[in-house]
């Protein structure tokens, strides 16, 4: 369920981020991963493994 109505910031839980990198194939790969969360929601997060720098992203 998703809601239009503008929450009050100063009432949320504070995001919570972490980095990860992440290998796979046995270690002949691995890619940089993101990931920023609500602490009070389990469906309100971002993860993203396609932005090496925020700079470069357009």
């Amino acid at each position: 369920m998703t809601s239009s109505e503008t929450e009050d910031p100063s009432t949320l839980d504070p995001l919570t981020t972490a980095a990860y990198h992440v290998t796979v194939d046995g270690g002949r790969d691995s890619f940089y991963a993101l990931s920023i969360e609500r602490e009070d929601s389990d469906t309100a997060y971002l993860m993203s493994d396609t932005v090496v720098a925020l700079d470069q992203m357009r």
